[in-house]
């Protein structure tokens, strides 16, 4: 057993022994991005307003500046567990300088927030109740964003202060549940359950449950055959004192790392910047309800897509007429929320909304002309026709071929149009992940060097248990599936761990567990409360 005190004191040095202009420095070299971040952000908000000729009033600019910060405050938490991950192996193993490493990895956080498909951030959204999506700009709406929000800070940040890796993915989704159980008991206490959408929470839990396994299984596998490949002792031994590894060494290592913090850029920057969007859309619906940077090219393309989307509901209808919108728009809500639609009048129903969006499209001639007033409207029915889309779609009734591919034109048309992030908030939120990683990589660094295992960490399982993560995370991150960069790399260090027969600390291990045991119940319980009261309170 070994005693994290002396690492932390290499990692850490005394406060005391620093000069205190070197902490003036470094107090400024941090304030500096983060008033920067803040005009920046500001500025493209003011930007986009002019834009499109319709400015932000002073009093909903102001909140919408309360409720960003929120917003990127949870991405700096995040930045506490998930991306010290990403800096923990080349930290621990003397591969990179602290700072040098900080800086690398955030980087190329930014790098893979910038690249990611935005996928990952719609999959967490779609968790949302139907209704509160629906109500962004209202009170409820705004209940909802603070409330999961508040609650996934609030439980970072006391795992954080304990040193447990945590995961913040776990902690979102467990904000959302509680404030779709919430707003369900609020309307309906005999159906409590239904304001969460099961068939994605279980498909996300899914993803939640089985990466840290293949993180571990992995890990171990990649560290065993290495040992049959590789037959250089030195990649084997624990680093000693300060001394870097050799340079391939320290090359594998620093690779591993990149492709981490890459990876997590990617997935877990995602995980803020589609509530960022609810945001924005609450706040600014004339701005940022629609795409309306889409070129007006592609319009004729998406003319024909709701053409041959309206023609496969109009089949299926079989003759049914809906009397007006206005009861269409009341059916389709309540089919979604109820995840059935396998009736003839739902898709004359869904027919009529679809119609109705071409209609205003071809009135308006494209997307960036439709009048403000009409914004929210036909935001609402796009979010509504592309959830029915989804359950048709997931269904077990077969449909012909064609009639597959039209659905599949429709939805990717109503994505282009309501799916999209702003490139300022990719770069907002990667600023926010790695100023988080700066202030709270010590704790996590010791907890993976040393606290998992009954021996500390190799070089090679750094690499090992690095490499297994980078490509876990990239994968889960294409699928859209969101997954815990912590659990998968603590995960890979206890499969490494075992594989070298090392052992594992079983009493670290049981806090992990428990963290992942009762993060769900916490933030369920602690969102629901909070929702509750800023209900009352807005």
């Amino acid at each position: 057993m070994f005693d994290a005190s002396t690492q932390t004191e290499k990692l850490a040095p005394a406060r005391q022994d620093r000069p205190p202009s070197n902490v003036w420095m470094s107090g400024a070299i941090f304030l500096v991005p983060i008033v920067l971040g803040l005009l920046y952000v500001g500025y493209s908000v003011h930007e986009d307003a002019l834009r499109i000729g319709q400015p932000i009033a002073i009093g909903a600019f102001l909140f919408l500046g309360v409720a960003l910060l929120i917003a990127f405050g949870f991405e700096f938490v995040n930045g506490f567990h998930d991306t010290a991950n990403a800096v923990a192996t080349v930290i621990y193993t003397h591969s990179m300088k602290p700072l040098t490493a900080v800086v690398w990895s955030g980087v190329f956080n930014f790098l893979g927030v910038m690249a990611s498909t935005g996928a990952v951030a719609y999959g967490l959204v779609l968790l949302l109740p139907v209704e509160l999506i629906l109500a962004v700009g209202t009170a409820a709406g705004y209940a909802m964003i603070f409330a999961l929000l508040i609650s996934a800070i609030i439980w970072n940040l006391g795992t954080w202060a304990l040193g447990i890796p945590n995961s913040s993915s776990h902690a979102l989704i467990g904000s959302i549940m509680g404030v779709g159980i919430a707003n369900q008991l609020m309307t309906s206490v005999v159906n409590a359950t239904s304001g969460i959408d099961w068939s994605q929470a279980a498909k996300i839990g899914k993803a939640l449950v089985f990466s840290p396994l293949i993180g571990f299984a992995a890990a171990g596998l990649l560290l065993i055959c290495m040992k049959l490949l590789i037959r250089i002792p030195k990649l084997y031994e624990a680093p000693v004192g300060d001394a870097p590894p050799p340079f391939w060494i320290r090359a594998t290592l620093i690779a591993a790392c990149t492709g981490v913090s890459f990876a997590h850029g990617g997935n877990d920057g995602q995980k803020g910047m589609g509530l960022i969007m609810i945001i924005l859309i609450g706040v600014a619906p004339a701005t940022y309800a629609l795409n309306r940077g889409l070129p007006d090219a592609r319009q004729p393309a998406y003319m024909a897509t709701l053409q041959a989307g309206e023609a496969t509901f109009t089949a299926h209808a079989k003759g049914t007429s809906v009397p007006t919108l206005d009861i269409a728009r009341s059916a389709v809500n309540a089919a979604v929320r109820n995840r059935r639609i396998d009736t003839p009048d739902l898709f004359a129903c869904l027919a009529m909304m679809t119609g109705q969006i071409e209609t205003q499209l071809r009135a308006h001639g494209s997307l960036k002309n439709v009048p403000t007033a009409e914004m929210s409207q036909l935001r609402n029915d796009m979010y509504l026709v592309n959830s029915a889309l989804g359950i048709v779609k997931s269904s077990k009734t077969a449909l012909p071929a064609a009639e597959v591919r039209a659905l599949e034109g429709l939805q990717g048309t109503l994505n282009d149009m309501t799916r999209y992030i702003p490139d300022w908030v990719k770069v907002a939120t990667a600023l926010a992940l790695g100023l988080g990683t700066m202030v709270g990589w010590r704790r996590i660094v010791v907890t993976v060097g040393e606290k998992i295992g009954n021996s500390r960490m190799t070089y090679g399982q750094g690499a090992a248990a690095g490499i297994v993560s980078a490509v876990t995370i990239f994968a889960a991150e294409r699928l859209g599936l969101p997954v815990s960069t912590t659990h998968i790399l603590s995960g890979g260090i206890a499969g490494t761990m075992t594989a070298n027969r090392a052992g594992l600390q079983w009493g670290t291990i049981r806090g992990i567990a428990l963290a992942w045991v009762l993060t769900l119940p916490a933030t369920i319980v602690i969102s629901g409360l909070l929702y509750v009261l800023f209900r009352y309170l807005f």
